[in-house]
């Protein structure tokens, strides 16, 4: 929005060269964290009384941990926070024209409502479980889908005419067409090795990494602080590659797919960035609020969708090691029950209690222990997934 404005203001101002300044993507970027992680600082009180006031406070398991339970009646919900300061700032600060920020706030904000919905049955019902996991799981793959099929076809292409004429090619050619190599499954470490996926393989890809990535986060978010500052993290480092993949220059230097416009998810990124830190104030141990999963749900969605813009789903796996191990504990988890359950008589337990988080509760690890060294953990990650850009 400023960014269009400035623009205007310099056509008729010639001599306000001052305003040139809001094109740098850079500076953007900075103040859209900024802006979110005062947004967030800010409305944080307001929210949390506005939850409180509604009494939506967050149900325990029955069968959870037995120290959780003095949580009960703590707000959740509190995503709201987080989704309002996220887009507020991205709309202040980036190009409205860019078709990548406006896919990635549909797919945040779509998620976010089936949180929501989650939620509300939770708190209404004073039921923990809340929404049915197939009707969350239905409209979780209606979305993915929808986002992958306006993926495959805006990545292909340089320009929005272009991403609806090739759409169309796609339809009449009995949905056959062939796509670009950035459109391909980029490995990392190796130079410009791309595995080529067709549309039908984009759009499984695409959908897996989005309505995936939204499930892990949504598992992890169990402890005071425990999601937020891994995603504050994966979201910042997805925000370099997103930079360099929208550069001509870096991209060509680093040996990585160029796509027009993908930069601007920079700002996006930075505003995920500065809401989750504001968020965080509020969050961490004792937490005043609980994200939800209106928050939780959301998030994932960015971060699958901005991996998978810039062609990083390997990468994010990577940084995202947390979520993906919360993910595969529940899995395994209930895989191994249901097998020795039928094999011996009797469900038996792989791990003390799922998810990983819980696990090493379990094992005597107090819950600020868990929460730090598995922040250690995802910034160990990140960095190891950002020397992906150099190491090929």
């Amino acid at each position: 929005m400023l960014l269009s404005l400035t623009q205007w203001l310099q056509a008729l101002y010639p001599e306000w060269g001052f305003l040139r300044v809001f094109q740098y993507l850079t500076l953007r970027a900075v103040m859209a964290a900024a802006t979110a992680l005062l947004i967030g600082l800010a409305a944080g009180p307001a929210v949390i009384r506005r939850l409180q006031s509604l009494k939506i406070g967050q149900p325990i398991r029955g069968y959870g941990m037995e120290s959780h339970l003095s949580k009960s009646g703590t707000p959740t919900m509190g995503g709201v926070l987080i989704l309002i300061a996220i887009t507020s700032s991205t709309l202040l600060w980036v190009d409205l024209s860019n078709r990548f920020v406006w896919i990635c706030l549909i797919v945040t904000l779509g998620f976010g409502a089936i949180g929501w919905f989650d939620d509300w049955r939770k708190v209404v019902n004073k039921d923990p479980e809340g929404m049915p996991s197939r009707e969350k799981y239905l409209w979780q793959s209606l979305i993915g889908l929808l986002a992958a099929l306006c993926l495959v076809f805006s990545i292909s292409e340089n320009s929005n005419g272009r991403v609806l004429e090739l759409f169309v090619n796609w339809v009449s050619s009995g949905f056959d067409v062939s796509l670009p190599p950035k459109a391909g499954l980029l490995l990392p470490f190796f130079k410009q090795v791309s595995y080529p996926l067709g549309v039908l393989g984009f759009v499984v890809l695409t959908y897996l990494v989005i309505v995936g990535s939204s499930n892990a986060v949504n598992l992890t978010d169990g402890l005071d602080g425990l999601a937020i500052m891994p995603v504050v993290m994966v979201g910042s480092a997805l925000g370099v590659f997103a930079y360099v993949t929208g550069s001509v220059i870096y991209s060509k230097y680093l040996f990585l797919p160029h796509i027009p416009g993908a930069g601007e998810l920079l700002i996006f990124c930075a505003a995920i960035a500065g809401a989750g830190l504001a968020f965080l104030w509020f969050n961490t141990h004792p937490a005043q609020v609980f994200m939800g999963d209106v928050g939780a749900l959301a998030l994932g969605g960015a971060l699958g969708t901005i991996a998978v813009i810039v062609r990083q789903e390997i990468v994010l796996a990577m940084m995202g090691g947390v979520f993906v191990a919360e993910a595969l504990s529940v899995m395994l988890q209930v895989m191994y029950f249901k097998y020795t359950r039928n094999k011996y008589g009797e469900g038996r337990r792989l791990f003390r209690m799922a998810p990983l988080h819980h696990h090493f509760e379990k094992q005597g690890w107090k819950e600020t222990q868990v929460v730090v060294r598995f922040w250690i953990i995802t910034m160990l990650l990140c960095l190891l997934g950002l020397s992906t850009l150099k190491l090929r």
